[in-house]
């Protein structure tokens, strides 16, 4: 089993999670982060750290297309080891529904 963050975190963004991550799987994008899939231990401290809900575990339905996902962003954007600071209008984006289509980027972030 691994960890993977899903659309929720789209312009979101909060990164309390990459504080608690003992093993640093955090990758950052421009406007989401993501999980190397192959790096988590599965330990799940950074779900409940999450205040979109975004992380996951891969146990879940409809789970296969975001662990893809994060193994591929997780492979092209760079890692983040510390939280940074969230967007100023993260909680806006909270809710939002369909956010992957209208709102993904795939450009890396800075870490």
């Amino acid at each position: 089993m691994t960890y993977i963050v899903t659309d929720l975190c789209i312009k979101c963004k909060y990164m309390d999670c990459v504080e608690v991550c003992p093993v640093d799987c955090f990758y950052v994008g421009e406007n989401m982060l993501v999980i190397h899939p192959d790096e988590c231990i599965d330990c799940g401290v950074c779900e409940p750290e999450c205040p979109a809900e975004a992380i996951k575990p891969d146990t879940e339905p409809d789970s296969d297309k975001w662990v893809e996902f994060n193994r591929q962003y997780s492979e092209a954007w760079p890692n983040i080891t510390r939280k940074g600071e969230a967007p100023a209008d993260a909680d806006d984006w909270k809710d939002v529904p369909g956010k992957l289509e209208k709102y993904f980027s795939p450009k890396p972030g800075t870490p």
